[in-house]
């Protein structure tokens, strides 16, 4: 009867190890998403830049 009752046991801490696992794979992909939504502003704001400096650029090379 202690086999059983073992294995069950172990069954139930793995299943829990997996889980807190899992739970952390989770919070670390949010953590991710995040920092990748606020790079992707970061590049957007950039570029924005860019193109006024390129327009600004263009103006003054036409009239020297």
């Amino acid at each position: 009867m202690f086999w059983p009752m073992f294995a069950v046991c172990a069954g139930f801490v793995g299943l829990a190890v997996l889980g807190v696992f899992a739970v952390q794979v989770f919070l670390e992909a949010r953590r991710l998403g995040a920092q990748v939504a606020d790079s992707a502003g970061r590049i957007g704001k950039a570029a924005e830049e860019l193109e006024r400096a390129a327009v600004n650029a263009a103006r003054a090379a036409e009239h020297p």
